[in-house]
């Protein structure tokens, strides 16, 4: 899943329901996120904490509580050379901001070290959403609850 997906199940808003949903139905260790998520997530904590969204103390806890699940709940795949390869031909084909397309190429990096097609691509952004079924992808939007 990638951070848009990923900061539904820590801070409320629309989708943050159906995110918990399916978290809670997966079993430890099925949700997948990207190293380079702790990055994102902080800094879309951090840009609330200092928009006044969220008080210091609850941005901390929850900066505290992602990398505590990252411990114990997700899968984090590193951005590897194979990552980071394969997010430059995304780019190559596709318009798309770059972490956006580091995110897709974790994600098919995964499949493919999986060696499954039974991973589905868990996204708020649309244009990430549509690039990803377009790279063969099954895509989930928590904001729509559909593909």
């Amino acid at each position: 899943m990638d951070t848009s997906a990923l900061a539904k199940l820590y801070i409320r808003e629309d989708g943050s329901d159906r995110m918990v949903e399916l978290a809670s139905s997966l079993q430890p260790q099925s949700l997948v996120i990207l190293a380079i998520a702790r990055i994102e997530f902080r800094s879309a904590v951090r840009r609330r904490q200092r928009a006044g969204d969220i008080p210091e103390d609850l941005a901390g806890q929850l900066v505290s509580q992602l990398q505590q699940d990252i411990e114990t709940t997700f899968l984090v795949q590193p951005v590897t050379e194979a990552v980071l390869e394969e997010a430059i031909g995304i780019i190559d084909r596709n318009v798309l901001r770059a972490y956006d397309a580091v995110q897709l190429a974790g994600c098919l990096t995964t499949m493919a070290a999986l060696e499954s097609r039974h991973v589905r691509f868990v996204c708020s952004d649309r244009e990430l959403l549509e690039v990803a079924q377009a790279e063969g992808l099954e895509v989930w939007n928590p904001m729509s609850g559909a593909s």
